[in-house]
């Protein structure tokens, strides 16, 4: 579990990282994925999985990609271009509330006393005591911090699409992650020309290159090996408390290697949001929906 809550925590740092020393957002997302889905097709191999067959399955797993690592990853490091590392993860922090709402939206959720409904409404003041509206000049950039929240959104409208869509399909796990972090990389590779090279390594310095490998190999794809051997051997219940210490980490990290401010209001908007998942998330057990699996959701 530590060594998950690390890796996934530490994505936000490694990506601010990537930004300063040269790379953009599309070429974060580019590297990430295709190093990822390299990660996951090598252990899927070796696990003796195949990748899913048929065009419809491919179909369903290219919308997944979309919804779940290519555009959430994209609005991610454009969002850490405005807001530090540890804000991030704490915006980050806001998958479940989303994944209720998508829920509720869809009727396949209901808040189920005033529990579930307290932390909704919780959860989104936290946000908003982050954000300070009131302050002069208002309390994070908008347009960054919209687009963190909107990578949040865009998890928990995939885990509802793949919960539909990608269960039940009979494809090994590890091979299905795989296959879907390879349409992903597919995917954001057509959007290199808009990020302004059409090489995905263009513009960065060693330490730039070290970040997004890291950010690849350890963050992306041995995270969602490490997930799913946590499910298996701790069960679910276990899995989702490392989605409570993603924005510790995240926080923590910005602090102590960034050099980031860490203000009492962040700190208490993190805790108030932190109590709103756990309030929602107080009538179900499941695993953490921070960072995308087709099995699992969270980050």
């Amino acid at each position: 579990m530590a060594v998950l809550a690390l890796f996934w925590g530490s994505g936000f740092l490694w990506i601010r990282l990537a930004l300063q020393h040269g790379l953009t957002p599309v070429q974060i997302t580019v590297l990430r994925s295709v190093l990822g889905a390299a990660v996951l097709l090598l252990l899927a191999r070796s696990a003796r999985q195949r990748l899913p067959r048929g065009a419809a399955v491919w179909r369903r797993l290219t919308l997944a990609a979309l919804l779940c690592n290519a555009l959430p990853f994209l609005l991610t490091a454009y969002g850490e271009r405005g807001v530090g590392s540890g804000l991030a993860g704490v915006l980050h922090a806001t998958t479940p509330l989303w994944s209720l709402l998508v829920g509720l939206a869809l009727g396949t959720e209901r808040a189920r006393g005033p529990l579930r409904s307290g932390g909704l409404v919780l959860g989104f003041a936290g946000v908003l005591l982050i954000f300070s509206p009131w302050r002069d000049g208002g309390g994070l950039p908008a347009l960054p911090a919209l687009a963190l929240l909107g990578a949040a959104a865009s998890y928990a409208i995939a885990f509802a699409y793949m919960a539909r869509a990608l269960t039940g399909t009979g494809a090994a796990p590890l091979a299905l992650s795989a296959a879907q972090l390879t349409a992903a990389a597919g995917l954001s590779t057509l959007a290199l020309p808009v990020g302004g090279s059409l090489d995905p390594v263009a513009g960065a310095d060693p330490l730039g290159l070290v970040a997004v490998a890291v950010l690849g190999v350890a963050c992306t794809g041995l995270t969602f090996h490490l997930n799913y051997r946590l499910i298996a051997t701790e069960g679910p219940t276990s899995a989702a408390t490392v989605g409570y210490l993603l924005p510790v980490v995240s926080t923590a990290l910005g602090a102590l290697v960034l050099g980031e401010e860490l203000t009492i209001r962040t700190v208490a908007g993190m805790i108030v949001v932190l109590a709103g998942v756990f309030l929602t998330k107080h009538h179900r057990a499941q695993a953490p929906a921070l960072m995308p699996t087709p099995t699992a959701s969270r980050d």
